[in-house]
């Protein structure tokens, strides 16, 4: 290889590495401007894509259920005590701030007055006893060992929780309002906080 030829081919290679690193920065510049980072998103590695591209006024891990219902309430202080590392949050879905996740996930709020909802980010979410499963994945032993639950076929599960939801006001009770406004200290680990407390005052 002659003088020229080698001059020719490492002005070449730094123009491609050159357009690499142009194109890698503006890479990220558009994922840290529009998205969460892959740290928010406790998510398997095969689902670290569909987090990159959650929308920033979307929050990861939010689970949306019936605020008047006495079992879901419980359900959701039960989380709470067991989510020490906090990695859960909850919305009423019958507050506004339930309305963006409800169209990210192309549901309507009596799908979610059937079976709860949880979202864990654009394109992740799952309803019913799916979502309990995956909620308990989320928390610390011995609560993350239900998780083994997969193993029971899907329809068998929400056979179950189906049945259980349609005969929960019956035998739990209903609340007029937001059952949380009722345990003000629960408020934190709400995303509709200040809408319940605005309602409230």
């Amino acid at each position: 290889m002659n003088m020229i030829t080698m001059k020719r081919v490492l002005a070449r290679s730094l123009t491609d590495t050159s357009t690499i690193r142009s194109s890698s920065l503006s890479f990220l510049r558009f994922f840290s401007s529009t998205s969460t980072t892959v740290a928010d998103v406790d998510v398997p590695p095969s689902t670290v894509v569909a987090k990159l591209v959650t929308p920033s006024f979307l929050q990861p891990r939010v689970v949306l259920y019936d605020g008047v219902c006495h079992l879901c309430h419980r359900g959701v202080k039960l989380v709470i005590r067991a989510d020490k590392d906090r990695k859960i949050k909850f919305c009423c879905v019958q507050s506004k701030a339930a309305e963006p996740y409800l169209r990210a996930s192309g549901l309507e709020r009596e799908d979610v007055l059937r079976r709860f909802l949880f979202i864990e980010g654009l394109d992740a979410f799952s309803q019913g006893s799916t979502a309990a499963l995956r909620v308990l994945s989320y928390l610390p032993l011995p609560y993350s060992a239900l998780s083994c639950l997969w193993v029971i076929p899907t329809p068998i599960r929400d056979a179950v929780y189906d049945y259980i939801a349609k005969n929960r006001y019956e035998w739990f009770g209903k609340a007029e309002d937001c059952l949380v406004l009722q345990e003000k200290e629960l408020l934190e680990r709400f995303i509709d906080r200040d809408e319940m407390m605005n309602r409230d005052s």
